[in-house]
């Protein structure tokens, strides 16, 4: 029989907050976190033509901390997104920049108007 005094133990509760199950301190999503960041500042360089590394980074890190921290999904798939949409705005900003390269050297006259 149990004492009445103390409280039994929920077997269906959720860890306390910053502990795991075995007892070792969770590790921190650094891939993930990186990626995230990485992401970010891909798309907002990525106006400027500046970006296309940080895209490659942040996609490469989503992958990365996809494999080796899943519980960190928030922040590799946000990684994983603002990467893919960096690299598509740097593709584009860098396709537009040929053009309008191409249409000077065809017509130097053409800043002149």
């Amino acid at each position: 029989m149990t004492d009445p005094t103390t409280p039994e133990s929920n077997p269906y509760a959720a860890p306390a907050y910053g502990s795991s199950t075995g007892g070792t301190p969770a590790k921190s999503p650094v891939l993930s976190i990186i990626s995230l960041i990485t992401g970010i500042l891909g798309v907002v360089s990525g106006f400027f033509g500046w970006g296309l590394l940080f895209s490659i980074a942040a996609v490469v890190l989503g992958h990365l901390g996809k494999k080796k921290e899943p519980a960190a999904r928030g922040f590799w798939l946000t990684g994983l997104i603002t990467g893919y949409v960096g690299i598509a705005i740097n593709a584009i900003v860098l396709i537009l920049g040929i053009i309008a390269a191409a249409a000077i050297l065809s017509d130097p006259n053409i800043l002149n108007q």
